[in-house]
């Protein structure tokens, strides 16, 4: 079966070559800004009523999967851990989903906390966050 995803934006970011593994919610090198097609500018009503949102995107500088389920992360010193109990970007499906606080929006432009993509990542799709009790962080 074939899955196509469509992009409904970009995300822009200071980071070129390497982004953090983790998105980090004081990071002060921003700005950091999910800018929606223009077509999808609509369905940012009533988004600021949330504190925090998902953000789904390709992760499309990936080195790509070699069909080894285990990463190395850089912390583990040349140790491993199972694939899906880390944040590689070398995955079986590029998608990458960082939490993010919402600063401000403004037209089509959702300015953000910290975030682990790459300037001009595409960004394919957002959602607000809500814990399990379906109530918002404090």
């Amino acid at each position: 079966m074939e899955i196509v995803y469509n992009s409904i934006g970009v995300i822009h970011t200071p980071y070129i070559e390497m982004a953090p593994f983790q998105a980090l919610e004081d990071d002060t090198n921003g700005p950091f800004i999910l800018e929606l097609k223009k077509k999808y500018a609509s369905g940012l009503k009533d988004l600021d009523k949330y504190k925090y949102l998902m953000v789904f995107f390709h992760i499309h500088k990936s080195k790509g999967y070699n069909g080894s389920n285990l990463a190395h992360p850089p912390s583990m010193n040349g140790g491993s851990t199972g694939l899906f109990a880390s944040r590689s970007p070398n995955r079986p499906n590029t998608i990458g989903v960082d939490v993010a606080r919402i600063l401000k929006i403004k037209g089509n432009k959702v300015f953000t906390s910290g975030l682990s993509a790459l300037n001009g990542t595409p960004l394919l799709d957002i959602k607000p966050y809500l814990t399990v009790d379906r109530k918002e962080l404090d």
